[in-house]
């Protein structure tokens, strides 16, 4: 006899077809939207629907269990009474318009990220506040919300004409006509919760493939259970012996000299026999910004035409690489000066404070150290990591500082400081002017700064202050991208007037690129970042042409400058670095790659490996053999990082 479902069921059975339907829709936009990153194979195309059903189907058990058990143990006899008419209601229109919602911020998130929703989605849950700004500056919010309600109420109908309320509220079932269903989704519910991993997806070389035929909301809950991995536990290791004979084989330069017995330790005094400079140093790290907006990296838009001059009078990094791609992760790599690591940034760990960093280096010449943003730095944790690792704060605040055991101080931008705001924070202009500000109380005071300078405006909904660029507000990219090099050009014309402007020293360069969504799983390309040092009177412009990476920046100026110094950095001083030992580390938060041109070695998840070679013309990657040397050295280097966290050594 042929299994039928039971009419008491209809409404359960179109509830997991609504969602399924509106999720093969998504997939399929997703898909042309992103066909010239993937290209057309029919076999691949039924690959992914089929592979992103069967994720549908584990996504939306879960959803189904709770009214599935309710039907299986509510009383027959009070099949439609106002109890069950009530639940029935209320559960079918918060699932829907979940349902509908969902759909709604993938096309938002897809936009930004190109990817289905993972750890940042996570990580914005936390700050409402920014993230609805940005979303309600950057979308037609009313239209979306109508549009989203129409939906909802064009199912309501739809259910309503085929009579499926009516036949849930006046069918009843046997407990064994009941009990299969359950039974078949609490199975289905247990194989996804035991044995099915969001990576399994991940069938194709092509990354584009692979994040469509994931489902976004098991993607969401498979970043939220997984926003911290074990690198020990997840990625291939070495002993700390070998981990650490290797790294300190490539950091050790001639000039410097370990401090200490301890096997595992790289505290060392770097000496610099030259006269030492210590000027101050302003920091400006853009938020964004790849190198392929500027005009000397073939960008023919003209939207950068001041950092376009100014770089040709500067010390350049020209083939400097972003370890990550979110903002922590920029601010963890240039701070900290260490490679990254998997999951969440040391930025939003705990066990994140107290740690030598840049400041520290900083600190020990007799400086001030100071971070500005201009946003509330409760976002990201940035505050708390600042603040808990010497630096004094200045931003829009809104939130809490820190706890009662950093000592350091916070100033607010006041509202008669500002000219212009959205979601995000103060203009760039804004924050500028209040690092000028800042700067003449100390040169007053004869107290050496360091400034560390996060910007904002380079950032979706890319609005700005009308008037004072060719591309209006809010419009686009380039937009922003345009006015964040018109907003310097006005900092760097002040800082001239100011008396401390000759003793001062501008570094600037990106947290991370504007996007690193690409084909492979690490796109080269999109970590490609501009760095340079503006006004360094002891050095004549010079560009640096050897690959490396953001951890290397403040090494090299501190070797600029002359400076002895006790160190734990990672980082190292790319003047000293011999032609045969560039590298640098790219990262999102799952793949660990290391990048010695024109080679990628790439580590993930159950300790794989895989080997590439980079094509600079076309960008595009071809497998290769495994090199044992590299791979030896790229998991020493994860290995020994992990290690001085974990155990505390980064204190």
């Amino acid at each position: 006899m042929a299994f039928k479902i039971p009419q008491r069921y209809q409404l359960l059975v179109l509830f997991g077809a609504v969602f399924i339907t509106l999720s093969t829709l998504t997939r399929i936009a997703f898909f042309f939207w992103s066909f010239s990153e993937i290209g057309f194979s029919v076999i691949h195309l039924l690959r992914i629907v089929c592979s992103g059903i069967f994720f549908d189907l584990g996504t939306v058990s879960y959803f189904l269990l709770p009214y599935a058990l309710y039907l299986l143990f509510f009383p027959s006899k009070l099949t439609g009474n106002i109890f069950d008419k009530i639940v029935t209601y209320f559960a079918f229109t918060i699932g829907l318009i979940t349902f509908v919602f969902t759909a709604f911020a993938e096309f938002t998130f897809w936009n930004e990220f190109k990817s289905r929703f993972n750890f940042i989605s996570v990580d914005y849950l936390v700050y409402t506040n920014e993230v609805v700004g940005n979303i309600n500056e950057s979308y037609n919010v009313p239209a979306s919300l109508s549009f989203i309600f129409s939906l909802v109420i064009a199912i309501y109908y739809f259910t309503h004409k085929k009579q499926i309320f009516k036949n849930t509220f006046t069918h009843q079932a046997t407990f064994k006509e009941k009990f299969p269903i359950a039974l078949f989704i609490v199975l289905v519910m247990t194989l996804f919760t035991a044995f099915i991993r969001n990576e399994d997806a991940e069938w194709s070389t092509n990354r584009y493939e692979n994040e469509l035929s994931k489902a976004g909301i098991y993607s969401f809950f498979s970043a939220f259970r997984n926003n911290e991995l074990s690198y020990t536990d997840f990625y291939i290791t070495q002993n700390e012996e070998t981990a650490f004979a290797e790294v300190k084989k490539h950091v050790l330069a001639d000039n410097e000299q370990l401090l200490n017995n301890n096997s595992f330790s790289l505290k060392r005094h770097i000496n610099n026999p030259n006269e030492e400079q210590k000027p101050n140093v302003i920091f400006i790290c853009i938020e964004s910004f790849s190198a392929e907006f500027m005009a000397r990296y073939n960008n023919t838009y003209k939207i950068t035409p001041y950092l376009d001059e100014l770089i040709k009078e500067s010390f350049v990094f020209d083939n400097l690489y972003a370890t990550g791609t979110r903002t922590v992760r920029g601010m963890e790599s240039i701070m900290l000066s260490i490679p990254p690591s998997p999951g969440r940034s040391i930025v939003k760990r705990e066990n994140n404070t107290g740690l030598f960093n840049i400041g520290t280096v900083f600190k020990s010449k007799g400086y001030k150290d100071v971070f500005f943003y201009g946003g509330d730095g409760y976002f990201d944790n940035m505050n708390a990591f600042f603040g808990g690792n010497g630096f004094d704060i200045v931003d829009r605040g809104r939130g809490y500082l820190m706890g009662d055991d950093f000592t350091s101080k916070r100033t607010n931008i006041t509202d008669d400081e500002l000219t212009f705001e959205n979601a995000w924070g103060v203009c760039d202009e804004d924050i500028y002017n209040k690092v000028i500000k800042e700067a003449d109380k100390n040169y007053k005071e004869k107290q050496p700064f360091f400034n560390f300078v996060m910007t904002t405006s380079n950032h979706r909904p890319y609005s700005y202050p009308d008037n004072k660029i060719d591309i209006p507000s809010g419009s686009s990219r380039q937009g922003a991208v345009k006015y964040t090099d018109f907003a310097i050009h006005q900092f760097i014309e002040k800082a001239k007037t100011k008396p401390w402007f000759d003793n001062t020293v501008f570094v600037i360069m990106a947290d991370h690129c504007a996007s690193s969504a690409g084909k492979k799983v690490l796109d080269v390309a999109k970590y490609h970042i501009p760095a340079f040092i503006y006004n360094l009177k002891t050095t004549k412009p010079k560009a640096i042409e050897k690959v490396c990476s953001q951890i290397d920046v403040f090494p090299t100026l501190f070797g600029l400058l002359n400076w002895s110094y006790d160190s734990q950095l990672l980082g190292r001083d790319v003047m000293k670095i011999k032609s045969n030992n560039e590298f640098a580390f790219v990262s999102n938060y799952r793949k660990m790659g290391f990048f010695k041109t024109p080679h990628l070695m790439v580590l993930g998840e159950q300790k794989k490996a895989n080997y590439y070679v980079w094509n600079k013309v076309d960008n595009t990657l071809k497998d290769q053999p495994i090199d044992d040397e590299i791979l030896k050295l790229t998991s020493s280097y994860y290995t020994y990082s992990n290690y001085l966290y974990q155990k505390g050594l980064l204190k």
